[in-house]
C-alpha cells in the first residue's frame, strides 16, 4: 500500500524599481519563499555565481541541505530501529554543480560526510552500514539523479 502527500510552496518575486528583465545581467534574483504553516519565509536568490545575493539562500543550497536532512532523519529511524544510541550528528555535505556552455546544468555528485558519534563500542561497524539504508529509505535521494556518496565517521563517547 502507498500512500500520496502533497507538499506546497509558494514563489513571490516582483521585479525592483528601475530594472528590467529584458536583460538578464541588470536584474535582482531575491524573491521570498513560502510555506503554510511554517514559522517564516525564507528568503532566497542565486547563488553569487549566477549574480545572486551571497547573503540569502539558494536553490543549490537548498536541494544539498533537503538531502543531507534527510539522509540524517533516514539515518536516525534506522538507527532507532537497531537499538543504536545516536549521541550527536553532523554532516558537512557538499555538491558538485556543473554548468553547461548553454546554461544549462546539473548535480553531478553530491558527498555526504557525517561524523557520527553513538554510545555503545560494539555497535560501531552496525552504525556505519547503516548509511546504506538510510540512503534506500530517503525520500529526498531516491528523487535524485546524481550519485551521493557517504564518507561517514563514528564515532564512540
Amino acid at each position: 500500500m502507498s500512500m500520496k502527500h502533497t507538499f506546497k510552496a509558494q514563489v513571490n518575486w516582483t521585479i525592483n524599481k528601475g530594472e528590467s528583465t529584458s536583460n538578464p545581467r541588470t536584474f535582482s534574483r531575491n524573491h521570498k519563499v513560502t510555506i503554510a504553516n511554517k514559522v517564516s519565509d525564507l528568503s532566497v536568490s542565486a547563488a553569487k555565481t549566477f549574480r545572486g545575493d551571497d547573503t540569502l539562500y539558494n536553490p543549490e543550497d537548498l536541494l544539498l541541505s533537503a538531502l543531507a536532512s534527510c539522509h540524517m532523519m533516514s539515518y536516525l529511524y534506522v538507527c532507532a530501529q537497531h537499538n543504536i544510541e545516536v549521541l550527536s550528528y553532523t554532516d558537512d555535505a557538499e555538491g558538485d554543480l556543473e554548468v553547461l556552455a548553454s546554461g544549462s546544468g546539473s548535480f553531478k555528485i553530491v558527498r555526504l560526510k557525517p561524523v557520527v558519534t553513538i554510545k555503545n563500542e560494539t555497535q560501531k561497524e552496525l552504525a556505519q552500514s547503516l548509511h546504506s539504508k538510510a540512503n534506500q529509505l530517503c525520500f529526498i535521494a531516491n528523487s535524485c539523479n546524481f550519485p551521493i556518496l557517504h564518507e561517514a565517521i563514528i564515532q564512540v563517547e
